[in-house]
């Protein structure tokens, strides 16, 4: 079930399936600012990357003794998430371990995913709890894809990706199976921003790792239009588009975790973690992204 909320800037409208920001439209104009969802290029719009992000080495855990497969990003983008808090400007959902997750995961866990309108800026706060499991480790991330071009006027070489301050950012491959390789590059060097062209993501996305950026924009070069994502305190950045062309979306995706390495561990306790619980514990991030338009 999809449920809208609005101030006089924004109006954003989130699924319960997967707990998902499906659009966000600007009240004065009606713009819609979130990627549509269109399956021929990509079918999701904002999907929460939890309890991991990227692929499993191998396609598989082992946990608490047991073979499981698993597909890319986890299962919380997935499952129906259950509304428990509304208010003018909040959305917040619930999602815990049952008989939808388990067979997929075995931990308890308690996910809860809050929304919240403060005039051009959406906060997407998620909270992990670990209620009975003696530690509980997990990986998580956002993945907001925003529409491109902003209007019919403009092309894809019409904007570019700015960090806050100058950057030579380091990406670590995962080329070309989506597992890291133990290889790294740069996407740039000394650089205020990346342009974006139709080529940019012709081998997937760019992991960027420690930025000291505390933003990251995707700007439209001749007005100054922005959505801007503040990814201070994540450790790794990615950016990301379908490889349809012209690129039709952008995803700016702060991550607390990585993808599994290709001679990676499938053991799930030897994964490495954004975090690791212990009974009782909880964890939280905020993904903070604001549309000038």
């Amino acid at each position: 079930m999809r449920y809208a909320i609005q101030n006089d800037r924004l109006r954003l409208t989130v699924d319960s399936h997967g707990a998902e920001a499906v659009s966000v439209r600007d009240v004065r104009t009606g713009a819609e600012m979130l990627w549509c969802g269109d399956k021929a290029v990509w079918g999701r719009h904002a999907p929460i990357l939890f309890p991991y992000t990227g692929k499993l080495t191998g396609g598989k855990m082992i946990a608490k003794g047991v073979e499981y497969q698993g597909g890319q990003h986890g299962f919380a983008r997935d499952v129906e998430h259950r509304l428990v808090q509304r208010t003018a400007d909040t959305l917040m959902f619930e999602l815990a371990a049952d008989s939808q997750t388990l067979p997929l995961w075995p931990y308890a866990f308690v996910l809860r995913s809050t929304f919240k309108l403060a005039g051009s800026t959406v906060h997407h706060s998620l909270t992990v709890e670990n209620p009975v499991e003696p530690v509980l480790r997990f990986g998580i991330g956002y993945h907001p894809a925003f529409a491109v071009p902003f209007d019919g006027a403009h092309t894809t070489t019409d904007y570019e990706l700015r960090f806050e301050c100058e950057e030579s950012p380091l990406c670590v491959s995962a080329r070309p199976n989506g597992l890291l390789n133990g290889q790294s590059y740069y996407l740039a060097h000394n650089a205020r921003a990346i342009p974006l062209t139709d080529e940019l993501f012709q081998n997937d996305s760019h992991c960027m790792v420690n930025l000291r950026s505390r933003t990251l924009a995707l700007v439209e070069k001749d007005t100054g239009r922005a959505i801007t994502c503040r990814i201070e305190g994540y450790p790794y950045t990615l950016i990301w588009s379908a490889p349809a062309r012209p690129v039709r979306f952008v995803c700016i995706e702060p991550w607390h975790s990585l993808t599994g390495a290709e001679d990676g561990p499938v053991e799930w306790e030897k994964r490495p973690a954004a975090a690791a619980l212990q009974k009782g514990e909880s964890w939280s991030t905020t993904l903070s992204t604001t549309f000038a338009r």
